[in-house]
């Protein structure tokens, strides 16, 4: 399993491409926006050979999803979002010229994702992990043969995600990273929807929001 990372729009997000051994990918939360930041993804993608399955969502704000419909048609694959982040979806085409985005398409989604369901890709297994708080349906993806987690906007680097959002709630949020984030093996490493890398024996010492 190979992941590569990239910070896409002005809101710092990461999107991540995730690929099998054998060459199979999937890339989640694109927020590639501007044609540089498409093409910087597309470049890594075809340089490498790889074939893109699916895109994945964690949720469905703005920043997460600028680059669905673009890349949906150039890589000719599915769209796969929360079940529970459909409203949330939905309103972006409302609000995204409110915060500076212009020209945003909006994509179809195809499949939807539910929580304790498995994604496969080849030798990988993700295991979904709903966690409310910062967005309704906001899923995790745990991998825990590579001891991997695609955490979205759940939990930062000694940060969580905000909760002042629409649909958002803190008291969710704080309860769910205990009950169904710190629960899970300390070596595990957490690929954050913004920031760097971080673990959860780190955030459970060192996080001031969230103490294990």
């Amino acid at each position: 399993m190979r992941i590569k990372s990239f910070v896409f729009n002005p809101f710092y997000e990461n999107t991540y491409v995730i690929s099998s051994n054998s060459g199979n990918a999937f890339i989640f939360d694109p927020g590639c926006y501007e044609d540089f930041e498409v093409a910087e993804i597309s470049e890594f993608i075809e340089s490498e050979g790889l074939t893109v399955k699916s895109i994945v969502n964690t949720h469905c704000h703005i920043d997460h999803v600028l680059g669905n419909e673009v890349l949906k048609r150039k890589f000719n694959c599915p769209l796969m979002i929360p079940q529970n982040e459909l409203e949330i979806f939905s309103a972006v085409v409302a609000y995204a010229p409110q915060w500076g985005i212009s020209g945003y398409q909006h994509a179809e989604v195809d499949e939807f994702l539910n929580d304790g369901k498995d994604l496969t890709l080849d030798e990988i297994t993700l295991t979904m992990i709903e966690v409310s708080g910062h967005s309704p349906g906001h899923l995790i993806f745990y991998e825990k043969s590579e001891k991997i987690l695609i955490g979205g906007d759940v939990l930062f680097r000694e940060s969580i995600g905000r909760t002042d959002l629409p649909g958002g709630n803190h008291n969710d949020l704080l309860r769910n990273i205990q009950e169904k984030v710190y629960t899970l093996p300390e070596d595990v490493t957490v690929y954050p929807g913004h920031g760097p890398e971080t673990t959860i024996g780190y955030e459970k010492i060192n996080n001031p929001f969230v103490k294990g």
